[in-house]
């Protein structure tokens, strides 16, 4: 073992024991990583889980038109979406606001219409059904999230009354439309809660009936095959399609929410990156002070033909070393912390904003993480790059003490 090296571990474990100074400066570095892990998979977490949300909901590419699709551009549209052999499946939809009432509760969700047949290919609505089944939906049929339906007081099988649009055109016209009787099929939960509070679910005819599209459509849900690359999908599709007529990624037609995740995901990570600075920071002052502390040792090594950059690696060896424990130590709670994550998150809200608010607040009914292993290696670099710098200081300090005048100090 070179000495230097065996130096710097004599300095951090004296006489075989773990000195204070190593105790702690390893547990700042390993908070300051533990935090950043943690930070960082909460962040990417929210955003894997809406992006997740999306595409189970959207499918990974929409296809929109300036105008409405109707059955002749439907056609060539899905002679495109059949030629493409990275499209899986294919379903039209027509989308809305509409009032649903129920025992005088109003409500105003937003409604989509699918071809179900179709679209059980595309999304996986059965997945996230909490009540009744596909099955029982038809034109006369509606499937409400799960909020929704709760704050109706409905259930399976009740009949709601629902108001579109095209009853206040008809009433400009001297023309009285009556709201349209409908029976609760289903009820679904996606764990969202913007998307379980508000979305209403029903057959691509009862849409296009409630807003007078005929046999119009908005758009298309597009399902690819798990390893295709959905941006270059994305820029095929567009080429071929009828003029007036786009493909658009999940992220494009969420693009300005999802930025804001992104941005915020990495100035927190950027915030996070300080905590380890000062941890960094403190490392180097304790060096610094055991330079001081140990002048006429240091002196002593160069009069034994201790190299300057030798005793300097001695240092700077030890910011390594404190480095890579704090950095081990702080992996390792922080995905132990990670794996706990919602028992804290609702003992903790429990005992402050109370869980039912946590949930309206933060949209979601469990807390979300994702560990990506860029970031987790980001992490790890720059702690140790970090660690590393911060002896840096003290070993240009020690490295630059004269061995006689070193050997005079009191």
């Amino acid at each position: 073992m070179p000495w230097p090296v065996y130096l710097a571990l004599k300095q951090l474990f004296p006489s075989g024991r773990v000195s204070f100074f190593t105790v702690i400066a390893t547990m700042g570095i390993m908070l300051g990583v533990t935090i950043m892990l943690m930070v960082t998979s909460v962040m990417g977490g929210f955003g894997y889980q809406i992006g997740r949300m999306i595409v189970d909901t959207q499918g990974e590419i929409q296809i929109t038109a300036s105008t409405l699709i109707d059955a002749k551009k439907a056609v060539e549209i899905e002679k495109v979406l059949s030629a493409t052999p990275e499209v899986v499946a294919s379903a039209p939809y027509a989308s809305g606001v509409v009032m649903l009432e129920y025992g005088k509760t109003p409500a105003f969700p937003t409604i989509q219409g699918f071809s179900f047949d179709r679209m059980k290919e595309v999304l996986p609505l059965q997945r996230y059904l909490v009540a009744g089944t596909l099955d029982d939906v038809d034109d006369d049929s509606v499937i409400l999230s799960v909020l929704l339906a709760r704050a109706l007081g409905v259930d399976v099988g009740d009949k709601v009354s629902v108001y579109s649009p095209l009853m206040m055109e008809r009433i400009k016209q001297n023309d009285v439309l009556l709201p349209r009787e409908v029976r609760v099929a289903g009820i679904f939960q996606i764990g969202h809660q913007q998307l379980d509070s508000s979305t209403v679910l029903c057959s691509l005819r009862l849409m296009q009936d409630l807003y007078g599209l005929d046999q119009r459509v908005h758009g298309y849900n597009v399902r690819l095959k798990p390893e295709a690359n959905v941006e270059a999908v994305a820029v095929k599709l567009e080429h071929d399609l009828p003029l007036g007529t786009r493909a658009l990624t999940w992220f494009e037609t969420n693009a300005e929410f999802q930025s804001i995740v992104t941005f915020e995901r990495n100035m927190i990570f950027f915030l996070m990156t300080f905590i380890i600075l000062v941890a960094a920071f403190s490392i180097t002052s304790s060096l610094l002070m055991a330079v001081v502390r140990k002048t006429r040792e240091i002196g002593l090594l160069g009069a034994m033909g201790g190299r300057a950059r030798d005793v300097a690696l001695c240092f700077c060896v030890q910011g390594l070393l404190l480095g890579t424990a704090g950095t081990g130590l702080g992996l390792g709670l922080g995905f132990t912390l990670l794996h706990y994550r919602d028992n804290l998150v609702h003992f903790i809200a429990r005992w402050s904003v109370g869980q039912e608010t946590f949930v309206k607040f933060y949209q979601f009914s469990a807390l979300p993480a994702h560990t990506v292993t860029k970031d987790v290696v980001s992490i790890i670099v720059f702690s140790l790059i970090a660690s590393t710098l911060a002896g840096l200081i003290p070993a240009w300090r020690a490295a630059r003490l004269k061995p006689v005048e070193a050997l005079r100090n009191e």
